[in-house]
């Protein structure tokens, strides 16, 4: 069981690094007033890790088990 969840890491890491990679032309990204230029491949990281933090914190404060209030 162990190697297969190494196993479908590993390919979800070097399918993901393949996307990144292929995309990397520049675009621009307006955040309220601002406009960025940056590659293709920052963007997805970027939103692919912010994804990752915000699955991580989900799960977090869901497993936290919070007193009941009466």
């Amino acid at each position: 069981m162990l190697k297969v969840r190494l196993y479908t890491a590993l390919t979800l890491i070097v399918i993901v690094l393949i996307v990144v990679l292929q995309n990397t032309e520049p675009v621009e990204t307006k955040l309220l007033f601002a406009t960025i230029t940056m590659s293709r491949a920052a963007l997805i990281a970027i939103t692919l890790l912010i994804g990752i933090a915000a699955g991580i914190l989900i799960a977090l404060s869901l497993s936290i088990k919070w007193p009941k209030k009466d």
